[in-house]
């Protein structure tokens, strides 16, 4: 008997529904009722437009990026001239990140340089350890981190407004992030991590904890270096020289005192009013689901999200691309010729079985991976709907599909590659070190309530 199986996202894996034994692809409109997201309309592209004066990146104007949490928010927060973040991140899996990863971090390259605002980036080498079945150490995963730092890098992410952090080594730092961490965990229950994440018994306790991590980093109190309380939260400012139990003390009381009474119908003030975007894969939300519940608990501002769609897997869109497994996958190491090889021989086609049969019927361009590729990655949108007319009339063939998905493609990788090889272990350093930021919206405290 064929087997069946219901859609499954989750942060650690993700599948589209299989129906007698076929996988199918991902339901998105699911995940937005599942989740309580909403979705990216025409009218918010404009909204968009007229708050940033920008045109929609590609990404969402095909409906890439197709759902959101609270974008009109941050929007206005742009209009006004007050202060929000960037965060985004990536699981350090593998020393050389795929095509998949590349989306993120290109699409918050462009909202950094269009917003203007501070950007962090997690390295979650700690929860790939955790997660991992590989038996590698804590060593082996830091490398990992080290070396998509400097991917991650050669997006052109600006070194004077971004921070890059391996959890391992940032969570070690005083009055940060950990201890938001610690706040934030004691205000989830077992049994709601359960429901959110569908952890069970058998998963151990690192990947029971990281969420609070993960979540901990969409609060403004994470990174006292770059939102400082003097500057931010003026009462603190009597603390800058105090010892460090008074500070762990201090931020304690602040947050905890901030769940007394009905928080419902207090505004967030200093620091607590400083929202992130996030722009992420949509697997990743559950976190700032979680997130956005606690928030409302410590009367902070709940973080906003963009959530992108995934880039499917070579052989169909019933699964993302997987760094763990090469044939499902292109890497930004990979030569052209292997991209070549990789597009001809695995790439799921939408085409029919024989020439004729394709000028005859045509072909399906929505479930044909070389037509979704170049919808990631082409940036002509008039020439991606001429592709799209062209193979759905059967004018154009499989193979010449494939080989425009390839030059394109190749012109991609070989373009990051360039940028790659100028990267160095210094500049890595430099983006990791715990330093005030730069950022250029002037006047950005005008408007900022401080209590």
């Amino acid at each position: 008997m064929a087997q069946s199986a219901p859609q499954s996202v989750t942060p650690w894996s993700v599948s589209g529904q299989v129906i007698d034994g076929v996988a199918q692809a991902i339901n998105y409109d699911k995940l937005i009722n599942e989740f309580g997201t909403k979705r990216i309309d025409k009218a918010l592209l404009e909204r968009f437009k007229s708050a940033t004066g920008y045109e929609p990146h590609r990404l969402m104007r095909r409906g890439v990026v197709f759902s959101h949490r609270d974008l009109e928010f941050i929007l206005t927060l742009h209009e006004q001239r007050k202060p929000f973040f960037l965060y985004t991140g990536r699981g350090p899996s593998s020393t050389s990140m795929h095509l998949g990863h590349a989306v993120p971090f290109e699409f918050t390259k462009w909202l950094q340089d269009v917003l203007k605002v501070p950007l962090v980036i997690m390295l979650s080498d700690d929860e790939k350890k955790a997660s991992s079945n590989s038996g590698l150490s804590k060593k082996a995963f830091r490398l990992f981190a080290r070396q998509n730092a400097a991917d991650i890098i050669a997006f052109g992410f600006d070194l004077r407004n971004t921070f890059i952090f391996l959890n391992s080594v940032y969570k070690k730092e005083p009055v940060a992030m950990r201890d938001v961490a610690e706040l934030i965990s004691e205000n989830v229950t077992a049994t709601q991590l359960r429901a959110i994440f569908g952890l069970s018994g058998d998963d151990n306790g690192g990947k029971w904890s990281f969420p609070y991590i993960q979540s901990a980093a969409s609060f403004a109190w994470s990174f006292p270096h770059i939102f400082d309380w003097k500057t931010y939260d003026p009462p603190f400012a009597k603390l800058a020289d105090a010892s460090l139990e008074e500070k762990e003390d201090a931020l304690d009381e602040r947050l905890v005192k901030n769940k007394k009474g009905d928080n419902s119908k207090k505004t967030p003030t200093g620091i607590s009013a400083i929202p992130c975007l996030i722009p992420c894969a949509i697997d990743q939300d559950p976190y700032f689901r979680m997130a956005r519940d606690v928030a409302s608990k410590l009367n902070v501002v709940k973080p906003s999200l963009l959530h992108s769609i995934f880039l499917p897997a070579l052989q169909g869109a019933g699964s993302k691309m997987s760094a763990s497994d090469a044939s499902t996958s292109i890497t930004l190491a990979d030569t052209p010729a292997q991209i070549k090889k990789k597009i001809n021989k695995y790439a799921f086609s939408g085409g029919q079985a024989t020439v004729e049969e394709q000028r005859r019927l045509g072909g399906n361009p929505d479930v044909d991976i070389s037509f979704q590729y170049l919808s990631f990655f082409l940036e002509d949108d008039e020439e991606l709907e001429n592709i799209r007319v062209s193979y759905k009339k059967g004018d154009m063939l499989t193979g010449e599909l494939k080989a425009r998905c390839i030059a394109v493609l190749q012109a991609y990788v070989q373009d990051f590659q360039t940028k790659r090889t100028a990267v160095t272990e210094e500049h890595v350093r430099q983006f990791e070190q715990v330093r005030p930021l730069e950022w250029e919206v002037e006047g950005h405290l005008a408007d900022l309530k401080i209590v």
